[in-house]
């Protein structure tokens, strides 16, 4: 039920039409609750419909104008019961995190390079976060409106802070794992790796075990 309240709350901000709010999502709600221009169009529907905004009458119509839209008292009601209301955090789930516990098993092939992709990800949106923060949130801009949304863009920098240190030290311990990967190669095929070139040959004749006429490969008599 989250995205028709973050309608309600772009809405309470400033009244848009869905064309504005899909373009205002994509620069602020969206970094924390992402919805395309089709879902955003479908919610307008549903909540106009059950009373909780209303289409603004243009002063002028004209055709193909963008409706805007507005919350009524009973969307407003609505948006501050489920602000208040109690909610439980989400448990966490991370295909990487599940990755990184797979490949303690099955060898770490390839997750270094995505490892460092992510890294680079993640350092590109921390900064664009703290571009936002130096742009909307100056010195001295401490209303009470102003303050909170501050907060919600201080959770994005920390939250980024954190997974970019946490991969930092992540690529730190992989460059120091004992290399294990012949080890692992053996045990999947069953047999040790030779550990000299793919073309070497032993030069000991006693090594070679070469059969002697008697066949006894010792030179017995």
């Amino acid at each position: 039920m989250s995205l028709p309240h973050a309608i309600l709350t772009a809405l309470l901000e400033k009244p848009s039409s869905g064309l504005e709010l899909t373009r205002r999502f994509d620069k602020s709600i969206g970094y924390f609750w992402s919805a395309t221009h089709q879902q955003i169009y479908r919610e307008l529907g549903k909540l106009e419909a059950e009373g909780l905004i209303r289409a603004l009458s243009a002063e002028q119509p004209a055709r193909g104008q963008k409706k805007s839209y507005e919350v009524l008292p009973a969307g407003r009601t609505e948006l501050a019961r489920w602000a208040s209301a109690s909610q439980d955090p989400k448990p966490l789930r991370d295909a990487l995190l599940l990755r990184l516990r797979a490949a303690a098993v099955v060898g770490t092939e390839g997750l270094e390079a995505d490892f460092r992709r992510h890294l680079e990800l993640h350092e590109r949106q921390l900064a664009e976060y703290k571009d936002i923060e130096q742009r909307d949130f100056p010195p001295g801009r401490d209303g009470r409106e102003d303050r909170l949304r501050h907060l919600v863009l201080r959770a994005g920098i920390d939250l980024e802070t954190f997974w970019t240190r946490w991969l930092e030290h992540a690529l730190t311990e992989f460059a120091e794992l004992p290399d294990t990967e012949r080890a692992e190669r053996s045990e999947r095929t069953g047999r040790a790796e030779p550990t000299g070139s793919p073309g070497s040959v032993p030069t000991d004749p006693s090594d070679s075990g070469r059969a002697e006429p008697d066949g006894s490969g010792s030179g017995g008599k």
